[in-house]
């Protein structure tokens, strides 16, 4: 099952214009006509129960919006809004209205850091664990104690303070708490693929346009075999990413390989990124390295995002943990499903 393609070129249309009127900056904050744009075209609570506010859509439509934005270089909270604040709000029978939010995990100490997205958001939905499982509450930020940071591109990564003898909230399933690991995992999977395939069509253009010595870059076979290098890494984390979205939404995100697969895919995502933004730079030479040209604004975007909601070092090692726990025979069951 895929996305309406009238759907994907409608959003590719918004993002395309938005990105048009505005080049990036060195920090990236919210956007609120952006926001109000895409509340008014449902995109806002795009995978939200219709009976919520939402539009009642699903993760392959919610991939195909991650990706218009992320491939045209627009920073926005779409998947910690929509796909994690909101979801876990209505998965724990808590209310959800127009605020804007993202989702925090809290240690025991009740703080968190590199939370995206905080210092401009309306409300926090956090996680705890208190004794006896897991709590969700819906925070109001003017409640939480907000430390603004920032990542590789500018976008907020801020710490956050908890007073936990004070929240309240409804409890969750340890279950939930995984789904939630997954989705947030799997959705910046999305987004940095999205930002690999902008990368290889940027060395494409370049190769094919720029000439040396007389003929063009894409002549030259040292530069072909760069350029075959980022397309296949590009490729194969699309593959792993793609193969994981659709098990979670065949599945209803319960399928025993789950885990195995979505790590898979952060695990090729993050050694793919490595490899396609150092020959992207190489294939570009000077002009790559400077700010006006858009390289940088994908390269820099793919390697933050690679160490955000897991590094890639800990999806390599639930790789390998998978693997090593399966039964006789089961890693062909693990990779098949």
């Amino acid at each position: 099952m895929s996305a309406d393609p009238a759907l994907v070129e409608m959003m590719g249309a918004v993002f395309g214009e938005y990105r048009e009127k505005h080049p990036p900056g060195e920090t990236v904050q919210r956007d609120p006509e952006l926001w109000r744009q895409l509340d008014e075209l449902g995109l806002v609570r795009l995978t939200g129960a219709e009976p919520h506010g939402g539009s009642g859509a699903g993760w392959h439509e919610a991939a195909e919006l991650l990706s218009a934005a992320a491939g045209h270089g627009v920073r926005i909270p779409l998947a910690e809004h929509d796909l994690l604040g909101c979801w876990l709000l209505e998965a724990t029978g808590l209310p959800v209205d127009t605020a804007v939010r993202t989702v925090a995990v809290l240690d025991k100490q009740g703080e968190a850091t590199a939370v995206p997205w905080a210092a401009g958001a309306d409300r926090v939905v956090v996680v705890w664990r208190p004794e006896g499982g897991y709590r969700v509450a819906d925070a109001p930020v003017e409640e939480l104690s907000i430390t603004p940071g920032v990542n590789l591109i500018g976008e907020p990564r801020d710490a956050i303070a908890a007073d936990l003898t004070v929240l309240s909230g409804e409890p969750a399933t340890l279950a939930l708490v995984t789904e939630l690991r997954l989705k947030a995992g799997l959705a910046r999977a999305i987004q940095i693929c999205a930002a690999l395939d902008r990368i290889v069509q940027l060395c494409i253009e370049h190769v094919t346009a720029r000439v040396q010595f007389g003929r063009p870059l894409a002549k030259f076979q040292a530069v072909q075999h760069m350029l075959s290098d980022i397309a296949s890494e590009a490729a194969l984390a699309r593959a792993a990413t793609e193969a994981a979205l659709a098990t979670a939404v065949s599945s209803g995100w319960s399928a025993f390989n789950l885990n195995f697969l979505v790590a898979a895919a952060r695990s090729c995502a993050g050694h793919a990124t490595a490899v396609v933004v150092r020959n992207a730079h190489q294939v570009h030479g000077a002009i790559g390295t400077t700010r006006e040209h858009r390289l940088h604004e994908f390269t820099r975007a793919a390697l933050a995002w690679r160490s955000e909601f897991g590094s890639t070092r800990y999806w390599d090692e639930q790789v390998t943990d998978a693997v090593l726990h399966a039964s006789a025979g089961g890693l062909w069951d693990l990779i098949t499903g």
